[in-house]
């Protein structure tokens, strides 16, 4: 679910009241040309455009202030050059702004403090909500009196009601609406695990820019959930408990095994660079690895980040039928991200990153250890070898498996989402998705199962409480630049081969069957329908024995829409129709759900640049993935619910001549006092 939660708001009156970064103008500091905004900088562009609309002042709103990447190419020579140049390439930011109640696309030069391009955007679709706007729409409600009677109606005190934010979507308007969010309210009394207590029959409809209500309905009353059962902080947990264990730490005996130079961190044998945006979150650019046996560098991925999620709900009731998000695009994924706990998000070692984005009115806002990045050992095995078949010697040979996570946890609503970036030294990158919080459930007048005679979309958690069945769909965005910008995509079909000349006493095996996608229609993929291989290579280079270099995509929870294509919804979301996808390189094409996602049409986003058909073959070519979970609630997950993860790789094929890591050193053993091996 996406929704601006009350701990947003609080967290953001806490930001304004402490974190507003110094105003400073200075921009001559930066080290890299990917280096997300400073403060400075998102002051400064701010402070920019206020002066070239003096008279909108009062009707001037930052919807998003982002850098806008110098070209491709540019940085790649920046990067060739780096001994010899220390000149950065001109820092430019990309502003979406609401003026006078339209949505104006700015690109200010921060080398030159100037506007480079302003263009009023006239289609279909809204820019990215800000937590401000929410925050002042959650509040109309208190204020108004229709709504206040729906309380006192109902036996609820005001002081104990909490509203929140949904998105409307669209559903077949044929004209340009209004900017509009629907507020629906829930209830505390006794927990402050509101989503469990939702107000059914209430809906309030605002309009974002008069920021006023424009419609209200009641239409029925159910029972609030009882708070009894809701709790999920330790602090307020009565016994019986379950069972203790004993203490556990992964100990760094000689401090971190990575090193963070700005926003570049360097570790065993992998190079990158991390920054962090507003809409996208954590964004990893430059990812390289060094070749022992060639003695370089060699890249892998130019730029990869979450592009878009989508999470449709299956209750199409009028209560219900909306909640269709855009988690990325409509609420923001790194808007919605908070400060993660050292020793319980991230482990006692880890260093921490923090980040800033632009408020409402364009001041820089801070959000302190927002990304971590830790070394995870946990006992798995990098590779192993038992030889028992030499008469007279048993030989052993084991390496533990030490990777380096970067990781940053995303509170939209009531869902937790957890992100991981997995580098290992084997020259995989793992890419892993957590969803944990809170479900999104309805008040329902039935106590047992066996009352209900009726659809409710879901399933009965408790009394008065169903969980809506829901989809997640996360798409990555992943520039992969294997050994150089001109990749191909290749899909290795195996196939059933029979033997049918009596050459074998075998009747049958199979074999692989290799095809080069020639354009983008041929590398949409809905996996899991046959056993296949999923490569980008490079056909420009190749191993000693002569194949070419490359990655192979290893996929993970696999589960594709199952809405029919022609709902709105789906039309919109058109870009989860394949798990895999392939689009040439596009600077402009970087939100799998369009740029203007808010009300969006399906006019704009991945489906559609792929429509084009365009020739992608020995081509720079970005690979979009899919991530799917099909969530049936069950009563595990309630009032809070276990961690449930999924992910994907990305991992070598004929990368390397051999195995990257036969000659990893293994981390040095660190001598605990009274250990001593115990054999079973």
């Amino acid at each position: 679910m996406a929704m601006a939660s009350i701990v947003r708001t609080l967290f953001l009156l806490f930001f304004f009241l402490f974190s507003v970064a110094s105003p400073s103008t200075s921009t001559h500091h930066h080290h890299h040309p990917l280096d997300p905004l400073s403060p400075s900088e998102l002051a400064n562009v701010s402070a920019i455009i206020k002066r070239s609309n003096p008279s909108s002042t009062h009707k001037l709103t930052f919807q998003y202030i982002g850098l806008d990447d110098p070209d491709k190419s540019t940085v790649i020579s920046w990067l060739s050059n780096q001994t010899t140049t220390t000149t950065t390439p001109p820092r430019r930011a990309f502003v979406i702004a609401r003026i006078d109640q339209q949505s104006h696309e700015i690109t200010v030069d921060l080398s030159t403090n100037s506007i480079v391009s302003d263009r009023v955007y006239t289609g279909y679709g809204y820019p990215l909500l800000t937590l401000e706007e929410q925050a002042e729409a959650d509040e109309l409600p208190m204020k108004y009196a229709p709504f206040q009677a729906s309380i006192r109606k109902r036996g609820l005190k005001l002081s104990e009601v909490v509203c929140q934010t949904f998105s409307v979507g669209w559903f077949g308007e044929r004209k340009q609406g209004k900017r509009l969010l629907k507020i629906l309210c829930f209830y505390l009394d006794g927990t402050v695990n509101l989503y469990m207590r939702p107000i059914e029959g209430i809906t309030v409809v605002v309009d974002l820019d008069e920021m006023k209500v424009a419609n209200y309905y009641d239409r029925f009353t159910v029972p609030v959930p009882k708070a009894d059962g809701t709790e999920y902080r330790a602090s307020k947990q009565k016994p019986p408990f379950g069972p203790s264990h004993n203490g556990m730490s992964v100990v760094q005996s000689d401090g971190p095994g990575f090193k963070i130079d700005g926003h570049t961190i360097r570790w065993a044998n992998w190079v990158f660079h991390l920054g962090f945006d507003a809409r996208a979150g954590p964004i990893i650019s430059l990812a390289s690895i060094y070749d022992v046996d060639k003695q370089k560098f060699r890249r892998v991925m130019y730029k990869g980040y979450v592009s878009e999620l989508f999470v449709p709900y299956m209750d199409p009731t009028f209560e219900w039928y909306y909640k269709t998000f855009f988690d990325a695009g409509e609420f923001g994924f790194g808007l919605c991200s908070l400060s993660l706990e050292p020793f319980t998000d991230c482990p006692a070692h880890a260093e921490f990153m923090d980040g800033y984005f632009a408020g409402r009115d364009g001041q820089p806002i801070k959000i302190s250890n927002v990304i971590c990045v830790f070394q995870r050992y946990s006992g798995d095995i990098m590779w192993r070898h038992t030889e028992a078949g030499i008469p007279g010697k048993v030989i052993r040979e084991v390496r533990p498996e030490v990777n380096l996570v970067v990781r940053m946890v995303s509170t939209v609503g009531n869902y937790d989402y957890i992100i991981d970036w997995e580098f290992k030294q084997s020259g995989s990158i793992k890419f892993g998705v957590g969803l944990s919080g809170l479900l999104e459930v309805k008040g329902v007048t039935y106590t047992h199962r066996d009352q209900i005679k009726e659809n409710v979309y879901g399933t009965l958690l408790a009394e008065n409480t169903v969980g809506v069945y829901h989809d997640h769909f996360v798409t990555y965005y992943l520039d992969l630049d294997v050994d150089g910008e001109d990749n191909s995509f290749v899909q290795g079909k195996l196939k059933t081969m029979k033997i049918t000349d009596n050459s074998s006493p075998r009747k049958s095996y199979w074999t692989v069957v290799s095809e080069t996608a020639r354009t983008e229609s041929d590398a949409r993929v809905q996996l899991g329908l046959q056993p296949a291989e999923f490569l980008v290579v490079n056909p420009n280079e190749k191993t000693k024995v002569g194949n070419q270099v490359g990655y192979r995509i290893l996929p993970g929870s696999l589960a594709g829409p199952l809405l029919s294509d022609d709902d709105y919804s789906q039309i919109r979301a058109g870009f989860t129709k394949y798990q895999l996808w392939v689009t040439p390189y596009n600077k402009s094409e970087k939100w799998a759900g369009g740029l203007y996602a808010d009300q969006s049409r399906g006019g704009d986003g991945l489906s559609v640049w792929s429509s084009r058909n365009r020739e992608i073959e020995n081509k720079d070519i970005v690979l979009w993935y899919t991530l799917g979970f099909h969530h049936v609630p069950y009563q595990e997950d309630f009032p809070v619910m276990p961690t449930l993860s999924g992910g994907f790789e990305l991992r070598p094929a004929n990368f390397f001549d051999n195995n990257p890591v036969l000659k990893a050193q293994p981390p040095k053993r660190v001598s605990w006092p009274n250990c001593t091996t115990t054999h079973i």
